[in-house]
């Protein structure tokens, strides 16, 4: 068919020295993007289209404000024209996940970039597009038993350990006696979830083993439905008052526990939360002294990894050995990966992280009430 590629060894947009270094080397979208100009042989050389197929929009407020621009932008700084690619959004439904699949091969994709809603309905994605000479690349959340050639991702325990060890800071800053844990996790379906639990579960059990913290109840929330969040914590804060530190496995779910402690007329800095994704509304969150931490994930870098090795795949070509720094195992294969680092954000480094990136407009930050607060942490 006329989407079909096959990958082949040598790949000439290389010579310029493309890695994972240069993607993670900091700077900001623009001139990460303008790196891959050096792909623009692959891109003449590639056939059929490129398509993106995200995830939703209620588990992260990233996929339609960060990441799908950001493919867009990315596409055009390496020189695809609007009628290369397909950027879609399932919004939360596997089902019609797998009709866009569905779909977009039709309109000629060679290449899937797939963020999944679970690993079995992205599996069977993927096993129809390897049957018809399709390249997978799993994108942020990696596909259990799946085809995926490639997947690039953050390193998904090291998040997890951020937040275990960014809570513990809090316990210690905030001057929480006797801490009694309560770990919000994400969903049970997302191997992502399973792994920032391995992380902040290696920071956080030691203490409960050691009698220096309690934990009161771990659980997951179903599809990261933060709504859904909100009542499991206030549940859990009905039963168990003593719950004065949150483990929140994102900055959606940061905010659910903060608006029950809100509504519960906790004052700030009293019940440190945890997040990640470094969203508006979090970086907010640790300016009103309501959140302690996020995680800062430069989706940008994710983006132009996922988009320089589906440019080279569309033109049959594998990457520089360079540009992947390790291997996921998938259980029915190991996954050639790029993993790139998380940086954790508190009140201290806004301004050199989020802000020095672009990725968190100043002016939107502090306007109204957080004007102060941005003042006092430094953010111009």
């Amino acid at each position: 068919m006329a989407g079909t590629v096959s990958l082949s060894a040598g790949s000439g947009a290389f010579a310029a020295g493309l890695t994972a270094a240069d993607l993670a080397a900091g700077g900001g979208q623009d001139a990460t993007f303008a790196k891959l100009s050096v792909l623009a042989d692959a891109v003449k050389a590639g056939k059929g289209k490129i398509a993106v197929l995200l995830p939703d929009t209620q588990s992260s407020a990233r996929w339609a404000g960060v990441d799908a621009p950001g493919f867009e932008a990315a596409f055009k700084a390496a020189g695809l024209s609007k009628d290369d690619y397909i950027i879609t959004n399932a919004q939360g439904s596997p089902q019609t996940q797998q009709t866009q699949a569905e779909q977009a091969i039709t309109q000629g994709a060679s290449v899937l970039v797939i963020a999944n809603l679970d690993s079995g309905s992205a599996a069977a994605i993927q096993a129809n597009a390897k049957a018809q000479g399709i390249v997978s690349i799993d994108y942020d959340r990696l596909t259990l038993n799946g085809d995926a050639a490639y997947y690039v991702s953050f390193d998904n325990v090291a998040v997890g350990k951020l937040q275990g060890e960014g809570l513990v800071a809090a316990i210690k800053d905030w001057g929480v006696k006797d801490p009694k844990i309560f770990e919000l996790g994400g969903s049970p379906t997302d191997n992502n979830a399973t792994l920032f639990e391995q992380g902040y579960d290696s920071v956080l059990q030691p203490l409960y083993d050691a009698k220096k913290a309690t934990l009161v109840s771990r659980i997951r929330v179903p599809n990261w439905d933060n709504q859904q969040g909100a009542t499991m914590f206030e549940q859990a804060l009905q039963a168990h008052p003593e719950i004065n530190a949150v483990l929140a496995a994102n900055d959606g779910l940061g905010q659910s526990a903060i608006s029950i402690l809100k509504n519960n007329k906790v004052p700030p800095k009293t019940v440190p939360v945890t997040g990640q994704d470094a969203t508006l509304q979090g970086i907010q969150n640790i300016l009103a002294g309501y959140q302690y931490m996020t995680v800062y994930k430069p989706i940008y870098e994710e983006v132009a990894g996922a988009a320089t090795l589906a440019i080279l795949a569309r033109a049959g070509q594998t990457p520089d050995p360079a540009l992947l720094n390790g291997e996921v195992d998938a259980q029915n294969h190991k996954t050639p990966s790029l993993l790139l680092v998380p940086q954790s954000v508190t009140a201290s480094n806004i301004q050199a992280t989020v802000i020095a990136d672009k990725f968190i407009d100043p002016a939107q930050l502090c306007s109204g009430d957080f004007a102060k607060p941005c003042a006092d942490a430094g953010i111009k």
